[in-house]
């Protein structure tokens, strides 16, 4: 409880009296605290953000607005309590093996179940955007004057490749934001999510971008079950191709940010793919 604010810990103390720390779940690469908490016979995940934090307010939102339904089949945390004020947020612990690093990550059924359940929170709503494309082009252009160590060259080329875009009107759906196996859970064999701060209204294919770069790449078995469970392929090819040049710019700039060699190498190769199709 050291991290979290005076206000977070009274709002936790009045909402779970003499709770107790299990496990801390924080990465430690951002401010956000994650605990896992016992109560009552119960267990908890709470979840605070600090000043700097700007995904507690998503996961509330997604939480209150998206979730319910799957929550009610036990496929995503049940929200418990929340303020966003004081970002923090505690959900019902929810059973199952992280999926990312165990042999249910090579499994062509884990992708099919994640499909399907990626197709049920898209399903929630759809709705016209004008301006999600040319928003996404300013952050990309942002991303390239923040510190990064992408070689002055192809950074001028992303720069080029970014500013002749168009901005076509989208349509755009409740997305997770970091759909991939390590925020897949499985317990006896079923699929369920976790870790929705970064879920907004976006297209639906923007939630393919990192299995795209990682699992897909190399295993074309996964890609398919996945598009089988899901029902289709949302990737319009234009769109698509302005999405993985956006995940490969803010990938490689955002680890190096938080000094994640291994993912900002990562965005490097994303980088050179993505230009190399562009």
């Amino acid at each position: 409880m050291d991290h979290l604010s005076r206000r977070q810990r009274d709002l936790l103390d009045g909402w779970l009296p003499g709770a107790e720390v299990q496990n801390d779940h924080s990465w430690g690469l951002v401010g956000t605290t994650v605990l896992e908490l016992s109560h009552d016979g119960r267990r908890y995940i709470a979840k605070a953000g600090d000043a700097k934090d700007h995904h507690l307010a998503r996961e509330i939102r997604a939480h209150r607005q998206w979730l319910a339904p799957l929550a009610s089949r036990a496929k995503v945390p049940r929200l418990v309590h929340a303020d966003t004020d004081a970002k923090l947020l505690v959900t019902c612990y929810l059973p199952g093996e992280l999926v990312q690093g165990t042999t249910y990550e090579q499994l062509p059924e884990t992708y099919r179940q994640a499909g399907a359940l990626l197709a049920q929170l898209h399903g929630q709503l759809a709705a016209d955007h004008d301006e999600f494309e040319a928003h996404e082009k300013r952050k990309a252009l942002l991303w390239l004057d923040k510190p990064h160590r992408i070689g002055d060259g192809t950074a001028q080329r992303l720069r080029e490749v970014v500013e002749s875009w168009p901005t076509p009107p989208s349509i755009v759906v409740p997305t997770h934001g970091d759909w991939q196996p390590r925020n897949w859970l499985v317990q006896e064999g079923i699929v369920s999510a976790i870790d929705f701060g970064r879920a907004d209204l976006r297209p639906a294919f923007t939630d393919l971008t990192r299995l795209s770069a990682q699992q897909f790449r190399d295993h074309p078995t996964l890609e398919a079950a996945f598009l089988e469970g899901y029902g289709k392929d949302p990737r319009d090819p234009a769109a698509w191709r302005r999405a993985r040049i956006r995940e490969a710019i803010s990938t490689a700039v955002w680890a190096y940010q938080v000094g994640n060699e291994p993912f900002e190498e990562q965005g490097h190769r994303m980088i050179d793919e993505a230009l190399a199709d562009a």
